[in-house]
Order: structure tokens, then sequence, then C-alpha cells
């Protein structure tokens, strides 16, 4: 059953997949990260914000905003959309200008490879765009 991008739905197959993916959960480890990402231009007209905390081997994706971030993502609905269907990566879209970063950009790049893993990990969710 397909669930709708952006979508509580949504947010809850991501968690279960992320928890549920070897190479996620290997790369994350037991890292405190969280990251807050801003989804402009979303069909409604406004903001989706959402964000990703992992902490102890488990990660969970949340509609919503969190309390003092790693990192914020800000990104139009068309380039998460791109990213989500693997049609770009996030380093093409950073690099493009399509991803803000800000804050401890450091630290979200000691967890490059759970971010890479992500990917792999919700490859064959059924979403509606």
């Amino acid at each position: 059953m397909a669930v709708r991008f952006l979508s509580e739905e949504w947010a809850q197959a991501v968690t279960d997949a992320l928890n549920e993916h070897a190479g996620f959960k290997g790369s994350i480890g037991g890292a405190d990260l969280s990251i807050q990402f801003v989804t402009t231009d979303s069909p409604s007209g406004g903001e989706i914000p959402y964000y990703l905390a992992a902490s102890g081997g488990d990660a969970g994706l949340t509609l919503g905003t969190t309390d003092d971030p790693d990192a914020t993502v800000t990104q139009t609905y068309k380039t998460a959309t791109a990213i989500s269907q693997g049609e770009l990566n996030t380093q093409t879209a950073f690099m493009t200008g399509k991803l803000k970063v800000t804050g401890n950009l450091a630290k979200l790049m000691m967890h490059q490879s759970a971010i890479q893993q992500w990917g792999s990990a919700v490859a064959d969710l059924e979403v509606e765009y």
C-alpha cells in the first residue's frame, strides 16, 4: 500500500524501514544525531517540517520540529521529491544549491554513510507524490 509523501504514514514507514535496514543500522550505530528538514513550496502552499532523531541505535522520522537540531536541511518540494525518488542524490543537490544546510556540518559529515544508506533503506517504499 502506497503512502503519501510527507504524511504521518510516510514518516512511520520511513522509520520502520530505517530501523529494519542493516546498512543504515550499522552506519548510524549508537550515534546521537538530529536533523531538521524543512520542505518549502509544498502542494498545499506552505512548509512541511520533519526531523530525523537517532539515538542508541534507533532512528525515528517525525513530522514537525525538534529543539536544537544538529543540522537543518532546507529544500523545495520538487528537490525533496527528486531525492526521495532516487533521481537526485543529496551531494549533488547540495553542490548545486538545491539543498541548503545549516548547523553542525562536521557532525553531519561524520554520519554521511548513514545518510547514504537512508536511500537504500527506503528504496522499496511505495510512495505517492
